[in-house]
């Protein structure tokens, strides 16, 4: 194969669609450079539990040859479900099945470690921040905050929410407020120091829900949680509320959710110091934009969701793999660029939509009504079906 059939990849991102791209075209002899703004992998912290889907975050592991680490990774009793309202009423308790519901929760650090791991040394320009593509010359040149550039016959955008590849390469279109703010704290040491919360959470995912707000996350050594509010785009700024002070932020919360059980606001009361509001942004469901030679963008730079759904970790998965994929087996790189693009488009507009649903059958005047009856129908489905696999070809 010549130079042009098998390009030099920038990749802008060092998250884990980005990772995971850059692997699996490692794997391929590709030559590939992932240029990150952080200074390094443990620079800023990656968030709490993800669930693992079996056709796209697990098939992405699986090409990108580390899903044996990966499930060593996996969390026992991750894939749990409860549901409650804001007096603590438990409405919807999922065990966790014998061999798991095809959803393994695993630690986004862990995990994005693991594929850091992975790749050659030296794969990661750490930083690295880019502050924008040019895409009128016959390659790619990657633009620097400190003035430097490279070029690269491929530049992919995995640079998140705020892409940098995008908005200057692909399209103007940028993230718009879903009207939720969630709050992020911890409890550390869960099993050791707040066994109490750790018996209302579970060691999976959890929900408490009424009246437009939420308390939820996952359970385990740590509580990662989440207090979702319908307030304005800029009410972390203007509440008056002081984030640095751990007392007064949790002081401000406890108003917020003053009529709520105990065991959910002991949760506040007992969280870590480190709190700190996320405004949550989405792009528009189904965007898309016109194939721009030697540029695309994977996970949340090229489909940002609301987290409502249990997707954008998944995608952004898949869109590495597929992408990676796709430069490998064509030998005409836009036209494996405009096929992933064709397929990351279709997939990316259904779960935004889901998501979009996600969010709206979380935040409403109702809650959590609509989510009980979303998992009671969910489980008559799993009842009703059952006996169905047992006639499938190859089933006992």
């Amino acid at each position: 194969m010549n130079v042009q059939e098998r390009p030099a990849v920038a990749i802008v991102g060092a998250g884990l669609s980005g990772l995971v791209c850059a692997r699996i075209l490692q794997r391929a002899g590709l030559p590939v450079t992932i240029h990150e703004a952080d200074t390094a992998a443990d620079a800023r912290r990656q968030g709490g539990s993800l669930d693992i889907h079996t056709a796209t975050g697990q098939e992405a592991l699986r090409q990108a040859g580390v899903f044996d680490q990966f499930r060593a990774l996996v969390r026992h009793g991750g894939e749990a479900t409860r549901v409650m309202d804001r007096h603590a009423r438990l409405l919807v308790d999922e065990s966790e099945v014998d061999g798991g519901n095809g959803r393994p929760e695993v630690e986004r650090q862990a995990l994005r470690q693991l594929l850091v791991d992975a790749l050659e040394p030296g794969t990661i320009r750490w930083g690295a921040k880019v502050t924008g593509v040019r895409t009128d010359g016959p390659v790619r040149e990657l633009q620097f905050v400190d003035g430097s550039t490279v070029t690269a016959d491929l530049v992919v955008g995995a640079d998140g929410a705020w892409s940098r590849v995008r908005s200057t390469a692909l399209t103007s279109t940028v993230p718009e407020y879903t009207g939720i703010t969630m709050v992020e704290l911890r409890l550390s040491d869960a099993v050791r120091a707040h066994p109490e919360a750790l018996r209302t959470t579970g060691h999976g995912t959890f929900f408490a829900l009424s009246d437009n707000k939420s308390i939820g996350g996952h359970g385990g050594e740590e509580i990662a949680l989440g207090l979702g509010l319908r307030v304005p785009e800029d009410w972390a700024a203007t509440s008056g509320i002081d984030w640095t002070d751990p007392m007064a932020a949790r002081a401000a919360l406890l108003r917020e959710y003053r009529d709520w059980a105990g065991p959910l606001t002991d949760m506040i009361r007992d969280s870590d110091d480190t709190i700190w509001p996320r405004p949550i942004y989405a792009l528009p469901i189904g965007l898309t934009w016109r194939r721009v030679p030697g540029v695309t963008a994977v996970g949340d730079a090229a489909h940002l969701m609301s987290p409502f759904a249990g997707e954008g970790a998944n995608l952004a998965l898949i869109d590495g793999a597929d992408l990676a994929r796709a430069v490998i087996e064509s030998p005409h790189l836009d036209r494996a660029l405009g096929r992933y693009e064709r397929k990351m488009f279709r997939r990316a507009k259904a779960s935004a939509s889901a998501s979009a649903r996600g969010l709206a059958m979380i935040f409403n005047d109702d809650a959590p009504r609509q989510m009980v009856s979303f998992f009671e129908r969910a489980a008559l489905l799993a009842r009703l079906t059952r006996p169905l696999t047992r006639l499938l070809p190859g089933r006992p």
